[in-house]
């Protein structure tokens, strides 16, 4: 690809795109993207695209018939109305009904669609919603907000808990399964700050204060491991000595544990204060 070719931008159009340390899908996955992000190119071989996530500039590839190329100055929900999906799952319809017609695809939490129509009088629970591939479908207003602000701190540790039970997916970023960091990440973003994808660049991030265990408050992040140089795994603090995390111990799921509880007592070794707390 040229140079410019290699800036090219583009739309996602699966619910979750798996992202791969190589070009191939039985390489190990590395990170997700979901549907309808944008993402930049910087490489297309065959069948394979090398993609960039906008938001954490993250990289890995992807299958290259999950994306749509963005033509010129083309972009998708980044102006305009827009609605945030902010139910753990929500059906697109092809039409404004749940019954007549099966959905025609199913998207996680955060993902955001442009609005093509507001119904005032028929169908007023419905928006009608432009697709990425240029489609339209209708999504329930009860699944999505307008406008999505910033969460306060109690704010998201009731959305830490609406998580519970979702199956722990490694590299996964999405509602439909969380790695670790992709869990805490996912809740620092809802809570006005973008911090690096990974557990270990997520301690050593400088928008991190470091605090002692015994100073920990609720929103605080925890990391774990061998020692401060090898984290590899964290979780986020929910106050009283629990903290939330997406963990393959005892149960692969998103849980409660407590920090008094082994191992988390014995491999905690930093805890972190993101500054716009």
């Amino acid at each position: 690809m040229s140079a410019a070719a290699a800036q090219q931008r583009a739309v996602v159009l699966v619910p979750v795109l798996d992202m791969f340390s190589k070009p191939g899908g039985d390489a190990d996955v590395v990170s997700q993207a979901r549907y309808a992000m944008t993402v930049r190119v910087e490489r297309i071989e065959g069948e394979w695209a090398r993609i960039r996530t906008v938001h954490d500039d993250y990289p890995g590839w992807a299958r290259r018939d999950a994306l749509r190329l963005l033509a010129g100055g083309e972009r998708y929900a980044e102006t305009g109305r827009t609605v945030f999906v902010e139910s753990l799952r929500a059906h697109l319809y092809p039409e404004p009904s749940v019954t007549r017609r099966a959905p025609v695809l199913t998207v996680p939490y955060e993902t955001v669609l442009e609005v093509q129509e507001e119904p005032e009088k028929d169908n007023r629970r419905w928006i009608c919603v432009r697709l990425p591939d240029g489609k339209q479908a209708w999504i329930q207003r009860g699944d999505v907000i307008f406008d999505p602000r910033p969460l306060p701190l109690g704010a998201l540790v009731e959305l830490a808990k609406r998580f519970l039970g979702l199956p722990y997916t490694w590299g996964g970023t999405t509602s439909f399964g969380f790695d670790c960091s992709g869990f805490t990440q996912m809740l620092v973003r809802r809570g006005g700050a973008l911090m690096p994808r990974d557990a270990q660049p997520q301690a050593d991030w400088q928008g991190m204060l470091r605090i002692a265990r015994e100073e920990l408050e609720p929103g605080d992040l925890l990391f774990f491991g061998p020692d401060s140089r090898k984290i590899n795994h964290t979780g986020f603090y929910l106050g009283a000595g629990e903290f939330i995390h997406s963990t393959t111990n005892t149960r692969p799921v998103v849980q409660v544990s407590r920090l008094e509880d082994e191992p988390w007592t014995r491999t905690l070794v930093a805890c972190r204060r993101w500054r716009t707390r």
